[in-house]
């Protein structure tokens, strides 16, 4: 554990942890964890991750629609491996073929893996009950895509490996993992249970391929964004997420030398901080092996200084310590210390959500750094 976590005499003790508590304090003095970050970072971490060189090959239009505001496309496209990625791209329906600055809006985790797009986007058909709770939530009740396109952009909504048309069929994973159907559980809340113990499976393969989970979902993302800047009507092309897809769009942000501008919503924390009990509530993407010894979370996030970055912090987050979001915004800070206007951090006493205001402060902060026209609202 390293020396500003831990008292003089015992080591603290660690939530989840307990009596083994000293393992931490260990492995920082043997293995040399959170180092300041050498030259070359983005480089070795996108090495140390596996990140894949994937492309989105044989791209099709599904279908089209349109409805209120907006024009609607679903999109797939062939990674090389599992069945198509479907996504969908939004633009204000009366865009035309105007070159609009693009967002790669990202879903979130969760804990629901049977949706993916469809938790912040509407295709024509409209979204689920178990959508709907979700957005409740965390969204206000809001598709934000959808909100973000017709405020003028080009919208890309993709899924990723492990949600909606990239999840993994029941029938292929281990019978321990699926579980049995149980009386008044429906199809997507029974999946969703078993994604969640297959995603540790997942996460072994990965890593015996010589890669990590979050190797391959930014290498999946790395595709989507490489496409939606390949369309002729987008410009510019920044993303956002929130919790593991403000995961997403970090890891984007350190890895995609053409993203112009980055906001990360409710998900940066030291790992150093996260050690005490906080570790369990998060994806298996956070933790890729071997990154504590490269670098501390942070460092990662603000690799691509002085690039525009939003970092968004829940003061009420339940499940983002405090001190390790603010030690994370410190560290970001030092990042961006010769181009100090690059880097926005906003405290804001909300929880770990993205609701209607931070989403209008997001909006904004989008417009301002992907527009020509310095953000004047569409409508």
């Amino acid at each position: 554990m390293p020396s500003d976590s831990a008292s003089a005499g015992e080591p603290r003790r660690l939530r989840h942890l307990g009596e083994f508590s000293a393992l931490a304090g260990i492995a920082a003095a043997q293995r040399g964890l959170f180092p300041p970050p050498g030259p070359g970072l983005r480089e070795r971490a996108r090495d140390l991750l596996g990140v894949l060189e994937l492309t989105a090959a044989d791209v099709r239009t599904e279908r089209t629609w349109k409805a209120g505001e907006l024009s609607g496309e679903e999109v797939s496209w062939d990674v090389g491996f599992g069945p198509r990625t479907r996504a969908y791209v939004l633009r204000p329906r009366e865009a035309g073929d105007a070159v609009l600055p693009g967002v790669l809006a990202l879903h979130c985790h969760a804990g629901m893996k049977w949706a993916g797009k469809e938790k912040i986007a509407d295709g024509p058909e409209g979204h689920s009950a178990e959508v709907a709770r979700l957005r409740t939530a965390l969204y206000d009740g809001r598709a934000w895509a959808g909100e973000l396109a017709a405020r003028g952009f080009t919208v890309l909504v993709p899924d990723v490996l492990g949600w909606g048309s990239r999840r993994i069929p029941l029938a292929d994973m281990p019978e321990n993992v699926r579980g049995n159907p149980e009386p008044g559980v429906g199809e997507a809340d029974r999946y969703d249970a078993a994604a969640a113990r297959h995603e540790h499976v997942l996460a072994k393969y990965c890593t015996v391929l010589g890669t990590s989970y979050a190797g391959v979902v930014a290498g999946e993302d790395l595709a989507a964004a490489a496409y939606l800047r390949s369309r002729p009507d987008t410009g510019p092309v920044g993303c956002a997420g929130l919790s593991g897809g403000g995961l997403r769009a970090a890891l984007l942000g350190a890895f995609d030398p053409g993203m112009a501008a980055v906001a990360v919503i409710a998900m940066v924390s030291s790992y150093r901080d996260l050690l005490d009990g906080y570790v369990a509530s998060h994806t298996w993407m956070l933790y890729p092996p071997g990154l504590s010894r490269l670098c501390d979370l942070p460092d990662l996030v603000a690799c691509a200084a002085p690039r525009p970055l939003l970092v968004w912090y829940g003061e009420r987050d339940a499940i983002l310590p405090a001190d390790g979001m603010r030690r994370a915004h410190a560290m970001i800070t030092a990042h961006y210390r010769r181009a100090p206007a690059g880097y926005t951090g906003v405290f804001a006493d909300t929880g770990h959500c993205f609701g209607i205001p931070a989403q209008e402060r997001v909006f904004g902060w989008l417009a301002r750094h992907l527009r020509a026209d310095g953000g004047v609202p569409w409508r």
